[in-house]
């Protein structure tokens, strides 16, 4: 049958353009976002270093101002891992690097803790195995969480909940992100970037701690909140506390397959260091 030459011409321009449709290389998923700035670009996976320890690394990628960041992650298994507060004046030190206060110690991993004044003084509560330190419960707007050791058994709670002689040491930071499965809303400068770390304790009762690798940059106490609460980043720690960021950051660990040390630019007076159990 006879068609007319407009129908065939359009005929083959939908033909032709079906078929470079078709040809297209497929769209890439976008990267999965933690918040309008901040995508992951490889989750990671816990790996096991040694019994009771496992090893993680998130990589995220920052758009505005641009660059990538690491976000280095342990988990302890509390039934064989047991935290421990240390202090530089321990080993006759004005203050030291989490790997050298690990090292003195004989712990296997250790993470900055508290805040102090230039003085190397805490600015808050901090009560070690041997002695109480600070006896003061701070009532800043900053120092909103409390990290302790009660009956062998590592917590993390509000400072309003916090008792003192129920502790056997503890230390006061802030700010509390996560407390009792909830984000905790009111507090100072929850959109700004900047290196942190942090300890939580998830629904096993295991500890996690984690350090920003970066010297630009970092994470906001939102973007902490969002990556600890959302059950799609596998960390859900019900309590999440802020230790001291900044230069202060740091980490260590050493087992018999990995050593690593993310260095702070600043020495500090007291580590959390974690410690195997005796058999």
């Amino acid at each position: 049958m006879f068609q007319p030459l407009s129908f065939i011409v359009i005929f083959s321009l939908l033909a032709l353009t079906a078929g470079a449709i078709s040809m297209q290389a497929p769209v890439s998923a976008a990267k999965p976002e933690v918040s309008a700035t901040l995508s992951v670009r490889n989750a990671g996976t816990w790996k096991s270093l040694d019994s009771g320890i496992e090893y993680r690394t998130i990589t995220l990628e920052r758009s505005e101002p641009s660059y990538s960041l690491d976000f280095k992650l342990i988990r302890f298994d509390t039934r064989q891992i047991s935290p421990r507060i240390i202090r530089s004046s321990q080993f006759q030190l004005k203050s030291g690097d989490a790997q050298t206060l690990a090292e003195r110690s004989g712990a296997i991993a250790a993470i900055n803790a508290n805040y102090f004044d230039e003085k190397g003084k805490p600015l808050a509560f901090l009560k070690s195995a041997a002695q109480d330190i600070n006896r003061s419960l701070s009532k800043h707007a900053l120092y909103t969480g409390v990290f302790g050791v009660r009956d062998s058994i590592p917590f993390i709670t509000h400072r309003n909940d916090f008792r003192p002689e129920e502790a056997q040491e503890a230390l006061q930071s802030g700010p509390l992100l996560l407390n009792h499965g909830e984000m905790v809303q009111a507090m100072p400068g929850l959109g700004r970037y900047s290196r942190r770390a942090v300890i939580g304790v998830d629904k096993q009762q295991r500890l996690i701690v984690g350090v920003t690798d970066t010297l630009l940059g970092g994470l906001s106490f939102a973007e902490l909140q969002e990556l600890f609460f959302n059950p799609r980043w596998q960390l859900q720690t019900p309590d999440l506390l802020n230790l001291d960021g900044g230069g202060s950051a740091q980490l260590y660990i050493k087992t018999r397959t990995l050593k690593e040390f993310i260095s702070g630019t600043s020495e500090v007076p007291v580590v959390i260091g974690f410690f195997k159990k005796r058999s």
